[in-house]
C-alpha cells in the first residue's frame, strides 16, 4: 500500500493515529503471520484472529489516520506532527503522544535514526521545523527552551541533568497537578540546534524485551514570542 493517511477531522481536534510496523526478520524466520490489514485511504484497520474459524469476519477499527508498513518518516511527520508544531508557533499548546507495547516502533517513530536523514523521527523533525519557521519570521523574536524527562515506575528523571540517574523532584502545587522542577535546556540553532537537545536519550531506562511497564519520555518545547 501507499502508506497515505486518511484525514477525517479538523487538524485542531484531538486525533488518534495508528502506525503498523513491518514484520521483523526474526518474525519472518519464525513463520509468524500478519493479522492486520490497513485501509489507509479511509483510516480503517481490520484484525483477524488466526485461531478462529476462517469464515469468521475480521474486526474493523476506525481511526483518524492510519499508516501501514510502507509509510515513511517524512510523510508521517508532515501529515500528523507538522500541523501541531506550526500551531504551537502561533501560540497554541500541542502534544504528540506515542503509546504502544514494547517493540511496536514507538522509538523509531518518535526519534528514529539520525543518519540517514530520511530515517529521522518526529522529535528531531519537529526541532528542525521550529527553527526553520523562526528563521523565516522577521518581525518577532523567539526564546526556545526544551526539557527531556522520563517517567518510569512512578519515578521522574531529567535526562538532560548532569546526573540523569537522580530522580527529579516533583512539587505538588494543587490537589490535581504536580510540577517537575528541573533545568531547561536553552536551544540555539547555531550551536547544534538540530540535535543537541536529544543527547539525553541515551540515558533512558532500558526495559526488558517483554516488559509491560509503562514508560513515558516527554520532550517539551517552550516558546516565548517577543514582538
Amino acid at each position: 500500500m501507499s502508506g497515505e493517511g486518511g484525514v477525517k477531522k479538523n487538524p485542531e481536534c484531538v486525533r488518534v493515529v495508528v502506525r503498523c510496523r513491518p514484520m521483523s526478520r526474526k518474525e519472518v524466520e519464525d513463520g509468524r503471520q500478519r493479522i492486520v490489514d490497513m485501509q489507509c485511504d479511509c483510516g480503517e484497520i481490520t484484525v483477524r484472529n488466526p485461531e478462529a474459524d476462517p469464515r469468521e469476519p475480521s474486526k474493523p477499527f476506525t481511526f483518524d489516520q492510519v499508516y501501514d508498513w510502507n509509510s515513511t518518516q517524512e510523510h508521517l511527520f508532515e501529515t500528523t506532527a507538522q500541523p501541531i508544531v506550526d500551531s504551537v508557533l502561533t501560540g497554541y499548546n500541542g502534544t504528540v503522544f506515542a503509546y504502544g507495547q514494547t517493540g511496536t516502533g514507538k522509538t523509531h517513530t518518535m526519534e528514529g535514526q539520525w543518519d540517514p536523514h530520511e530515517m529521522r523521527g518526529i522529535i528531531p523533525r519537529a526541532f528542525n521545523r521550529i527553527f526553520e519557521r523562526i528563521t523565516d519570521t522577521h518581525d518577532q523574536n523567539f526564546l526556545v527552551r526544551a526539557s527531556f524527562l522520563e517517567i518510569y515506575n512512578e519515578e521522574v528523571r531529567d535526562l538532560l541533568a548532569k546526573d540523569p540517574k537522580k530522580q527529579a523532584r516533583v512539587e505538588r502545587r494543587c490537589r490535581s497537578r504536580g510540577i517537575c522542577e528541573g533545568p531547561y535546556f536553552l536551544c540555539r540553532e547555531e550551536s547544534g540546534g538540530d540535535g543537541t537537545c536529544f543527547d539525553g536519550g541515551k540515558e533512558e531506562s532500558k526495559c526488558g524485551g517483554h516488559s509491560n511497564e509503562p514508560r513515558l519520555v516527554p520532550v517539551s518545547f517552550h516558546l516565548q514570542h517577543h514582538y
